[in-house]
């Protein structure tokens, strides 16, 4: 197996039995679904969609344990970016069209 910085790591054939097949989905797609356990990487630069309710919902899909890898500053920038973004629906006019019709 070769990692990211180009790690090598060689398991023989006799301990294959101790490798287990795992996948990555995103913070947004994970939500509504639970795990035992989530890796959370905190790398990167900061952007404005790093934000703390992000990190509450990856830091929730857990059951049981979180391991945060990578740098502390992208956590804390995570853990102080409280922005919240207005949504734009169409939700109240819909509302407003169905109590128009007696719904």
């Amino acid at each position: 197996m070769i990692f990211d910085d180009e790690r090598l790591a060689v398991f023989d054939y006799t301990h294959i039995d101790e490798l287990e097949l795992a996948y990555c989905i995103s913070i947004h797609k994970s939500q509504g679904s639970e795990f035992p356990i989530v890796i959370l990487p905190m790398f990167g630069a900061a952007s404005p969609m790093m934000t703390r309710n992000l990190l509450y919902t990856a830091v929730t899909r857990a059951k049981r344990q979180v391991v945060c890898i990578g740098r502390r500053d992208a956590l804390m920038s995570m853990v102080n970016n409280n922005r919240t973004d207005r949504r734009y629906t169409a939700l109240c006019n819909r509302l407003s069209d169905l109590k128009g019709l007696g719904v």
